[in-house]
């Protein structure tokens, strides 16, 4: 498995996501980091963009997906990014964090979140 890795931070979106009612019907951010593990040797000497993972490519599916799909639970959004983002680019591996700092959970809280980490079946 490479080490090299390719990270995005903080990307927030507005979705429809929840077990219930209220959370599907006026929705909240949502909020993803992800880190994309694979060899940026290639690129790191080429210094072309074809050689290493589009991020803007990267953020754009994501973005569709928690903005346009719709799942009760973020463990399911996590893991249909990760089936995405693993078929759609060249990466061994992912790490991805899907934050909920609405969840709708009585009581003081910074976020509530899942993170999940899978790697390209060969």
């Amino acid at each position: 498995m490479a080490h090299d890795r390719i990270g995005l931070r903080g990307l927030r979106f507005y979705g429809f996501h929840g077990v219930l009612n209220e959370e599907n019907s006026l929705g909240q951010v949502f909020i993803v980091d992800i880190d994309l593990f694979t060899d940026l040797s290639k690129a790191g000497r080429s210094d072309q963009v074809e050689d290493t993972i589009n991020y803007a490519e990267v953020y754009t599916r994501i973005k569709t997906i928690v903005e346009k799909e719709r799942y009760q639970l973020i463990e399911k959004l996590a893991e249909r990014i990760a089936e995405v983002i693993l078929a759609g680019f060249v990466c061994e591996g992912i790490s991805i964090t899907v934050h909920k700092p609405q969840a709708p959970i009585q009581g003081i809280f910074d976020d509530a979140f899942v993170e999940i980490y899978r790697e390209k079946k060969s």
